[in-house]
Order: structure tokens, then C-alpha cells, then sequence
């Protein structure tokens, strides 16, 4: 049987602010997922890797489907569709590579629904956990999806379930931040500082929490490679994603989606040698062999796209 078929269809509640939502979500026990773009949690739904009892749709609060500038920031609506992103001039002139990475997202009718937000919110994803019930029951299940022990590496205590989002990868390197709001009123922190490194609750956010808007410093002149490794251009989730920015200082800072249950992130300066550099990202990669490239390849790869990005950008 499909996990449709075993699974009880949840209860499905609109919200039109960000406070409505907070409320609603208030009263779930914690048993619900917000609903935006629905790319992503309607797909593990469907697979039967969550079952939220609730289903609480985002997508009418219009003040986080704005691009707005104030005070030296650009503030980007967490539900901004990707697709929408080139419409705006303002992410067009000063930040291309966050145009670059959505363009890098799904299909087109993906991203005409997916919403920015979403991406970097997406679950971390797994050879071994991303599967239907029925293949999942029949393998033995993994330790994000219940199990006792990792299919890929064959341990008991860590799942390396791989982070995939290709927006978070673009916005760590603008020193992206995001206004957080909770139950508990509304809080800011660095993109990057949301994610556990734990495979299996991959993100620090509390179960209420929703991301509202992401901020970007415009004072910086970033300059930006953006690269993706995938089998299929745009279709599939990434399987190597690498961002490096150089601001005007003379900062670089490198992030990485594909290699390890969270991004991984070096910064350094332009005078660091670039063998330096490498050698710190593959330090914190935490590749295992759970994707259609073996962990060797993409290794390699990660060495390549950097060494490439440096070069394009004029770096050690």
C-alpha cells in the first residue's frame, strides 16, 4: 500500500499573518508543518517521512511575499517564490548569484511554487531515507526515519543525511540574517547559525518558529561564484552546490551544500592561501557515501569547484 493509503489526510488551516499562524500553530501540540510552497513537505508527506497532523498554509500572509530596502538592507519575504526573484532590481544589480542559485532549483514549474524560505528550510535528504514506505519497510528503515542504525555508514549513533539547499549555499556567503518569529516575539540570527549539524533534527529552530524575512547587507560589493554539481541541470536536488564571495574588505567566505548534514562555511582572508581554504572545507565535510556520486568523486569535485571559483574571482 502507498503511505496515502495508511496514512490519515491532516487537518488544513489558512492563516493571513504571521501572528494568525503563530496562534494556530499554538494549539497543535507541536503536530503540524507550515505550508508555503508545499515543494518539499507535500513530497515527504506523499513518502510517508512526516505526518504532521496539521498542514497550517502560509502562503496569504503578504508581508513576507516582499522585497524591500531599508536602512542599507535588503529585506527578501521568506514566501518570495523563486521564480520571482529576477523580477526584483534591487536583487538583480546587487546579489545575481541569489538569481544564479534559484534558476538552480527544481524545474520551472517548481520554482514558479517553491518559495525561497522554504529552500532553506528543505529537510536533509538521503539515498537510504528519501524512498517510499513500501522500499523503506523492505531495506529496513534508517535512523532518521526510525531506525536503529545508518544505512550508509552502518553506525548507531550519527545520520549524515545531506543538506541540499542551494539557497542557503548563495545567502551564508552575503552574510545572510533571518528575522525569526516565535511565540516568544521576534529574534535575528545568521542564516548559518540555524543548522544542528545533526542528520536527523537538522535545524536549531523551535517547532513554532517561522522564518519571516532574510536581510542582506548592501554596503558589502560582494563578488560571487556560484557552482552545482546534480545528474540533471536545475532538476535534481544538489549533489555538490559551492558559493564563494569576496566583499570589499578583502573577506572570503566559501559555503557548501551537498557534503555534510549542515552547510559547511570557512572564512578567511584573501591573503589565505587557497590550499588553506580547501583544506577547511574538506576538514568539515562529512561526506558519506548516500548519493547517486560516490563520496570520493564529490571530494574531488569540492576541490575542483573551489579552485576554479578562486580563480574566477582573481583569489590566491
Amino acid at each position: 500500500m502507498s503511505a496515502l493509503a495508511t496514512t490519515t489526510p491532516p487537518v488544513y488551516m489558512t492563516a493571513r499573518s504571521v501572528s494568525e499562524a503563530l496562534q494556530i500553530a499554538a494549539k497543535q501540540e507541536e503536530d503540524f508543518s507550515y505550508l508555503a510552497g508545499g515543494t518539499d513537505v507535500l513530497v515527504n508527506f506523499r513518502q510517508g517521512t512526516v505526518h504532521p497532523a496539521c498542514l497550517i498554509d502560509i502562503t496569504g500572509i503578504e508581508t513576507l511575499r516582499q522585497v524591500t530596502v531599508e536602512n542599507h538592507t535588503l529585506r527578501i519575504g521568506s514566501l518570495v517564490r523563486l521564480d520571482e526573484l529576477h523580477t526584483f532590481p534591487e536583487i538583480e544589480t546587487d546579489f545575481p548569484v541569489i538569481i544564479e542559485a534559484a534558476q538552480a532549483v527544481g524545474s520551472p514549474l517548481v520554482r514558479k511554487t517553491a518559495t525561497i524560505g522554504g529552500n532553506i528550510l528543505c529537510e536533509n535528504r538521503c539515498t537510504y531515507f528519501n524512498q517510499s514506505t513500501f522500499w523503506r519497510d523492505a531495506v529496513n528503515h534508517c535512523l532518521k526515519s526510525g531506525g536503529d542504525f545508518c544505512l550508509a555508514t552502518g553506525g548507531t549513533k550519527a545520520c549524515f543525511s545531506k543538506f541540499v539547499s542551494d539557497m542557503a549555499a548563495a545567502l551564508i556567503p552575503l552574510d545572510a540574517v533571518l528575522e525569526i518569529h516565535d511565540l516568544h516575539g521576534t529574534s535575528t540570527t545568521p542564516l548559518e547559525d540555524i543548522y544542528t549539524g545533526d542528520g536527523i533534527q537538522p535545524r536549531k529552530l523551535s517547532k513554532t518558529a517561522l522564518v519571516g524575512t532574510i536581510l542582506l547587507p548592501l554596503d558589502q560589493g560582494f563578488r560571487t561564484i556560484f557552482k552545482k554539481l546534480s545528474p540533471r541541470k536545475s532538476v535534481d536536488f544538489t549533489s555538490l552546490t559551492t558559493v564563494v564571495s569576496i566583499n570589499h574588505e578583502g573577506r572570503v567566505k566559501i559555503a557548501v551544500s551537498g557534503v555534510s548534514p549542515k552547510p559547511v562555511v570557512v572564512t578567511a582572508s584573501v591573503d589565505t592561501p587557497s590550499e588553506n581554504m580547501i583544506r577547511q572545507a574538506l576538514k568539515q565535510a562529512k561526506t558519506v557515501d548516500n548519493d547517486v556520486y560516490s563520496r570520493t568523486y564529490r571530494r574531488d569535485m569540492l576541490k575542483l569547484f573551489l579552485t576554479e571559483s578562486f580563480a574566477e574571482l582573481g583569489i590566491g
